[in-house]
């Protein structure tokens, strides 16, 4: 293999492990909060708010990308935002009560808004280009994991070290995260991204970045496709891991930690697979296939009345989510020129987090009306949305390829 398309280097070993870390800091809070809401008398839709202004926090500060890149760079302002993670990790000590919480959340949310949207700009300037697809799923893995992993830690912490543990690994976790965003090699990213760039400047004058409408600076137009996709994923798994630890405790189910690590066994499986087919085959090949699976996983939670069956919804679950997340977040960087890809990452997390937010809130009235076996149904509607979508966008590139083809 060339030098240039090697793909562990230290850099991207760093960028990986520090996001995988921050989203365990912050998935561990995901199944646990909603008990300590429902402990104090919340319903459904006090805790489905909590959840989603979490993420509207997360969704305001990427908007903000743009203009923080500008006058910091992308890894001083990466530092500041695992900072603010870890600020509002340790302020939860002074939590006491849910209208506390709720404003301390949209602090955490704007660090993590942040954080997250750095961390895929960064490591997208380390990854060689041939590689994208397998880099970017190697990376996104940590998201995976975190998302099954993250919740079966908060669990276990809770249980045997109750809150103040909780909160207090979530700080060490993100001393850890910020320690190895410092050892992060300015040079090495920067001489990547400097490459990339000359190259991209060749072929877009300035000229044309000045007609760019003004809004661009905060959403990239051409990743709006993928983005609106990665706000219905987001809308039902968010549903789905806020949810299904008191969906479990409803129906008598006690092992919950159990359907997480499932879950993240699937989503680490399937990106030795998923990456390499995006790379040699295209984004349909795992985006379509994916979305069935993800759909199976919601049908059979609503059928779910056993540990059994609970398990099996975790694999569909987490073989579909942990290949369309990174699918989706490699279709994103591959749109956009490398000057672009903080927008574009920006722009792909906050229709994601869009999507959580409102999924968190509108499934937790859901529930408030009928019951978490409906909610979770209701959510596989969702990727049957993201289908219609998706083949409407395919349909209208073939026949814009079709109309090009004909003038020529």
């Amino acid at each position: 293999m060339r030098t240039v398309d090697k793909l562990w280097k230290k850099n991207f070993i760093l960028l990986a492990l520090s996001n995988l870390f921050l989203f365990v800091s912050i998935e561990m809070l995901l199944p646990t909060l909603p008990i300590f809401a429902d402990e104090r008398g919340g319903s459904g839709s006090q805790i489905g708010m909590m959840l989603g202004i979490f993420t509207f926090s997360a969704v305001l500060s990427r908007l903000l990308i743009s203009f923080g890149v500008k006058r910091l760079g992308k890894r001083k302002l990466l530092l500041i935002g695992v900072a603010i993670s870890l600020a509002g990790m340790a302020s939860h000590y002074a939590t006491d009560s849910i209208s506390t919480l709720l404003v301390l959340r949209v602090f955490h949310g704007f660090g993590f808004g942040i954080a997250t949207a750095l961390y895929v700009t960064l490591v997208s300037d380390v990854i060689p280009t041939a590689r994208r697809g397998e880099g970017m799923g190697y990376f996104a893995m940590g998201n995976a994991v975190s998302f099954s992993l993250g919740p079966l830690l908060g669990l276990w912490l809770l249980e045997h070290y109750n809150y103040a543990g909780l909160f207090g690994v979530g700080v060490i976790i993100l001393v850890i995260t910020l320690v190895m965003t410092l050892l992060v090699r300015k040079a090495g990213i920067q001489e990547k991204a400097a490459s990339e760039s000359a190259a991209s400047i060749e072929i877009h004058s300035v000229e044309q970045r000045k007609s760019q409408p003004a809004w661009t600076e905060i959403i990239e137009p051409k990743v709006l496709v993928p983005s609106i996709l990665g706000s219905f994923v987001g809308f039902s798994f968010g549903g789905l891991l806020s949810f299904v630890t008191l969906f479990s405790k409803e129906i008598g189910i006690t092992q919950t930690g159990y359907f997480f690590l499932v879950v993240a066994i699937s989503e680490i499986l399937i990106r030795f697979v998923s990456g390499p087919l995006f790379d040699r085959k295209g984004p349909f090949w795992v985006l379509f296939p994916t979305a069935i699976l993800c759909i199976i996983g919601c049908v059979l939670l609503y059928f779910t009345d056993s540990l059994a069956m609970l398990l099996l919804a975790g694999v569909f679950s987490g073989a579909g989510f942990g290949a369309m997340f990174p699918a989706l977040q490699a279709w994103v960087i591959n749109l956009v020129q490398p000057e672009r890809r903080g927008v574009a990452s920006a722009t792909y997390y906050n229709f994601l987090d869009i999507g959580i937010g409102f999924g968190s809130i509108l499934l937790g009235v859901v529930v408030s009306m009928t019951s978490y076996a409906t909610m979770f149904l209701l959510s596989g509607i969702l990727y049957v949305l993201y289908l219609i979508v998706y083949f409407m966008y395919l349909r209208h590139q073939r026949l814009r390829m079709k109309g090009e083809s004909e003038r020529r």
